[in-house]
């Protein structure tokens, strides 16, 4: 049974041209023509008295299309029966409409191969008037036919036709998807002959609803001999021809819910073979090859299965299946769309609060910029009382250098072993002394400094804190005031004691320069006197009785050291080589 959506739109093609003026309204004499005309080529007895019954209280002037539905539903569609030619049905729609609306001598196409695009229009487009198909439904059609063709699908070239229509209206009428097919737009290099086959296939796959046809051998019932027969299958139906031409049908198996198809296995030398069983007969046909054969029980088994469940032909299926993913596509995208508008609403608001709270965070900035000016000028200050306390030690360094050269001068002059011995000793304990004031004084200046940058951290946490106390709202200004006075003042306290920390640390350095320079000079009164004695050692040594045994001989003599001046002399020489290493 012809659903009645797609007879609809056939006869909307007849009743629009018909519709001279645009108006939506046709002469009562053409509708009694296109009802005639219509219940003619679906064999439906027609009663010209219903017609002007229907129309009586209109007998004058054009009808309205409104009034031709109600007439069109009940005496024409709702006695329609499945046995009329659907072929002569649009051709005679067909036959009415296309010289209105189109001139086909200038298209690569012939009249026949348009009127079948204007058939998969109808059953491609929209259920909506006027009929249009949108621009998915243009892709799928598109892509079979290249397909068909056997040609490769420019998916570039499409997509700037689809720009290109979508700048005007993205969607087509019957007439302008025949001019897109016809002007070779998507299949140049391609021939008349070519392009009326793969739209001829088409045609027989969507309109006529062929899901597979193709050459089999077939066993007859009677003399059960093997012939060759061309096989279109429809949903419900097996058709098989002398050839392809279909001028002769042989016969025809009628597919239901209680049909099976199986394979079998090779004999009587043929191969490939499968059976399909129905309620009266079994048939059985031999496949050219094994994919052949698994192709052709497949697409039964799909055609059986879709009968069981009641459901219309694949192709009618998958375009619902299209429709009803392009709704909720289209709900989708409205709720996306909706989603969006509050989402843009929300970050409207958030904008107003945040340009709110910019607003405070530069005020808070100015302020903070203010006191950051002040602390910077405090620092000028603090930089230039330590420019002129480094002069003063620059000073100080200066006059004790030329005390450190009088000294020397001084010490030059005393030539007395005695006090030369005397001086040793002393130098010697002063080089312990200040090596133990330097360990102090390195201890003291890392405590310094530890304190130092444990005042610094503090005072970065009160610099922070400060921060974070201004980026508070107007309501805690007045407490934010209060405690920032507060720690202000623990701030200067802080840096009068980061003051003290850096006068102690000067002090500190200092000292540890002093003593560093007392090192120096005891380290250079030991080396002068340790040579002023080994020259003249041996001649102020008071002669000694020497005891029994063994001699030593030394460089300044036999006898002139004891054992422990020796071990003196030899610990000493060994330090002095251990820190001559060590400077290396």
């Amino acid at each position: 049974m012809w659903p009645r959506d797609e007879l609809l739109k056939t006869i909307w093609h007849a009743f629009i041209a018909l519709d001279v003026d645009h108006r939506g309204k046709v002469s009562k004499s053409q509708l009694k023509v296109l009802s005639h005309n219509l219940c003619t080529v679906m064999r439906i007895p027609h009663d010209p008295v219903a017609l002007e019954k229907h129309f009586k209280d209109d007998d004058q002037g054009p009808l309205s299309n409104e009034g031709y539905m109600p007439y069109l539903n009940k005496f024409i569609l709702d006695k329609v029966r499945e046995d009329f030619d659907v072929l002569e049905f649009n051709k005679m729609c067909w036959t009415l409409c296309y010289k209105k609306n189109i001139c086909t001598k200038h298209l690569l196409i012939t009249d026949e191969d348009s009127f079948k695009i204007w058939c998969i229009f109808n059953f491609l487009s929209e259920d909506k008037y006027p009929l249009v198909i949108i621009i998915e439904e243009i892709e799928y059609f598109l892509r079979k036919l290249m397909e068909t063709m056997r040609t490769e699908w420019s998916e570039e070239k499409f997509s700037d036709y689809k720009l290109q229509l979508n700048t005007k209206k993205n969607c087509l009428t019957a007439w302008e998807l025949i001019e897109v097919v016809g002007m070779g737009y998507f299949s140049k290099g391609l021939n008349r002959q070519s392009m009326s086959l793969g739209i001829n296939e088409v045609f027989q796959e969507l309109i006529l609803d062929v899901l597979k046809q193709g050459y089999m051998m077939k066993k007859g019932h009677k003399r059960k001999n093997w012939t060759e027969r061309w096989f279109i299958l429809r949903p419900n139906s097996l058709s098989y021809y002398v050839c392809e031409d279909l001028v002769e049908q042989k016969g025809k198996i009628a597919l239901d819910q209680n049909c099976c198809v199986e394979s079998l296995p090779d004999k009587d030398g043929k191969k490939c073979l499968f059976i399909i069983k129905c309620t009266d007969k079994s048939f059985e046909i031999s496949a050219s090859d094994k994919k052949k054969k698994q192709e052709w029980i497949q697409a039964i088994q799909t055609c059986i299965q879709l009968l069981r469940l009641g459901l219309p032909s694949p192709h009618r299926e998958a375009r619902l299946r299209r429709r009803e993913l392009r709704q909720r596509q289209h709900v989708e995208e409205d709720h996306l769309v909706e989603k969006m508008r509050q989402l843009q609403v929300a970050n409207e608001n958030k904008q107003r609060q945040l340009e709110a709270m910019r607003e405070k965070m530069e005020e808070a900035e100015a302020k903070a910029a203010l006191e950051e000016h002040k602390m910077l000028k405090t620092q000028l200050d603090l930089q230039d009382r330590y420019r002129l306390d480094l002069e003063r030690e620059k000073m100080m360094e200066e006059q004790v250098a030329q005390k450190s050269s009088e000294l020397e001068q001084y010490l030059q002059r005393v030539r007395e072993l005695e006090d030369m011995y005397h001086r040793l000793e002393e130098a010697l304990e002063d080089e312990r002394q200040a090596k133990q004031d330097e360990e102090a004084m390195r201890k003291l200046q890392a405590r310094l400094l530890e304190e130092e940058t444990t005042k610094r951290a503090e005072l970065e946490q009160f610099h922070l804190q400060q921060q974070r106390a201004l980026s508070q709202t107007e309501a805690e200004k007045q407490e934010l005031v209060a405690e920032q006075l507060a720690k202000e003042r623990e701030l200067q306290t802080a840096m009068l004691q980061l003051d003290r920390l850096e006068k102690d640390r000067k002090g500190a350095l200092e000292q540890y320069e002093e003593v560093s320079r007392k090192l120096e000079r005891a380290a250079n009164k030991t080396k002068t006197w340790k040579d002023k004695v080994a020259k003249h050692e041996g001649l102020v040594r008071l002669i000694q009785p020497g005891h029994k045994g063994p001699q030593r001989i030394t460089n300044w003599g036999p006898a002139s050291f004891t054992d422990a001046e020796l071990e003196m002399r030899k610990k000493s020489w060994q330090e002095s080589k251990n820190q001559g290493a060590q400077a290396q």
